[in-house]
């Protein structure tokens, strides 16, 4: 009778307490399994409330949000060259993000996070319409195989 109670309070307390948010490690690389200036992995699913840990493992690298890459109200990011930054993620959708300082040599990555992808053709549609937005032929290069995998 005994490990029944126990079990029983096991259970109520596991059902209780919140799922744990996980926290996903983003090394940002001047050179890596993508080649050269390269977030790793540069692709990366998350549930709402999990959290990326992006690493300047080399010096020189920041993250920024791009510009219309992000679901409408997500926060803004833009962290400081070489310092190591988490970032929440509490809504749903596909975000686009750079390396400022080597976003011209193709330093992007894609996160998605939940099962909404509600923006999925507005982030697609920045490289091509966003005047305002630089892209290059490297950078299309690595983000039209990112999205790709995006389903």
């Amino acid at each position: 009778m005994m490990s029944f109670r126990v079990l029983i309070s096991a259970a109520t307390l596991a059902i209780a307490l919140p799922a744990a948010a996980d926290e996903v490690a983003v090394k940002m690389l001047n050179s890596g399994p993508g080649g050269m200036m390269v977030f790793d992995p540069a692709l990366v699913r998350l549930k709402p409330g999990d959290s990326i840990k992006f690493l300047p493992t080399d010096k020189g690298h920041n993250v920024e949000t791009i510009k219309g890459m992000a679901p409408d109200g997500a926060d803004i990011v833009k962290t400081t060259v070489g310092q190591e930054a988490v970032v929440k993620f509490d809504k749903e959708g596909v975000y686009g993000f750079k390396c400022a300082p080597h976003y011209m040599m193709g330093m992007v990555a894609l996160v998605v996070v939940g099962d909404k992808r509600d923006n999925l053709e507005a982030a697609k549609s920045v490289p091509h319409n966003n005047k305002s937005v630089p892209h290059n032929k490297l950078t299309q290069k690595r983000l039209d195989p990112l999205f790709a995998q995006v389903r």
